[in-house]
């Protein structure tokens, strides 16, 4: 069994063999939006470890009769012809195996919810909601890119950082540490937004700075406004939501929780769980099935 947790950064792979040991390894994020099936599988050939290629043969062919399930959990998988991009790039490298592939925000419901109803969150580079009713997903809420949405997510946190430098809003203390760790100006700025790949991903990449500085009042709030914003149009459009338990998974949830459970205690919101990466809980979640 091979299990794929892809955000729009980092893939994150357990492979399970026949004796139930677990191999770990990553690559690069495989959004659809932006990969083609030739360089999903391109990166997968190049990043499978000797522990795991051991058990592949030289041409990608599983050494045994029967076909290995994968089961990939991938940012941009929300439809037949996106799923396909990763199906065939997959079916390249393991010719031999059964691939099912999934949006993440059913990997972090599962991972988060198990077999239980509620309200699962991805707060990473992007940002998504679901209801899950334990088996499926019922509804969303969220998830329109970095352009249109993405509240709470990382480059929304860049985005409203990297605005308020760019409008010398900025305290000067910040503003300082800023260009001295960055090196950054304007036209450097709108280079990687504008016309270099991944601009999500440069935006994102300030999260960092931001969680570093959380202790200054001027950045807390604008962390706190990215994040209430994801509660006001996901969390608190889902009609049951002061009924049901919520739970958070990606980085951003995971570094910024504290202000993630005083919001939720403002809207009267029970959090169940806060994880940083949903992969172990989603290798529990398949062998008990």
């Amino acid at each position: 069994m091979l299990i794929a947790d892809s955000g729009a950064t980092k893939t994150d792979w357990r492979f399970i063999d026949k004796k139930g040991n677990v191999h770990t390894f990553s690559t690069a994020g495989f959004s659809p939006l932006f990969w083609t099936s030739k360089e999903i599988a391109d990166e997968l050939n190049r990043k499978i470890p000797r522990k795991v290629k051991s058990q592949i043969s030289p041409k990608g062919v599983l050494r045994t009769n029967l076909k290995s399930q994968i089961y990939f959990y991938g940012t941009g998988c929300s439809s037949a012809a996106r799923n396909k991009i990763v199906e065939v790039a997959l079916k390249k490298v393991f010719p031999h195996s059964a691939p099912h592939i999934h949006h993440d925000i059913l990997a972090s419901a599962r991972a988060l919810l198990g077999r239980q109803k509620g309200i699962a969150c991805i707060l990473g580079t992007g940002s998504n909601s679901c209801y899950y009713d334990g088996k499926r997903i019922t509804e969303t809420k969220g998830g329109l890119t970095y352009i249109l949405g993405d509240e709470g997510s990382g480059a929304h946190l860049g985005k409203e950082f990297i605005k308020a430098f760019l409008n010398h809003e900025l305290p000067e203390k910040i503003h300082k540490a800023f260009l001295e760790e960055y090196r950054l100006d304007k036209d450097k700025i709108f280079q990687a937004v504008y016309h270099k790949k991944y601009p999500n991903r440069f935006l994102a990449s300030f999260a960092k700075f931001v969680h570093q500085h959380l202790s200054d009042p001027f950045i807390h709030k604008i962390a706190t406004q990215c994040l209430t914003e994801f509660f006001e149009k996901t969390i608190c459009k889902y009609e049951n939501h002061r009924h049901v338990p919520v739970g958070f998974v990606g980085s951003i949830a995971s570094n910024f929780k504290n202000i993630l459970r005083l919001i939720a205690k403002e809207k009267g919101v029970e959090i169940n769980k806060i994880i940083s990466n949903p992969i172990d809980e989603l290798v529990k979640y398949h062998l008990s099935l």
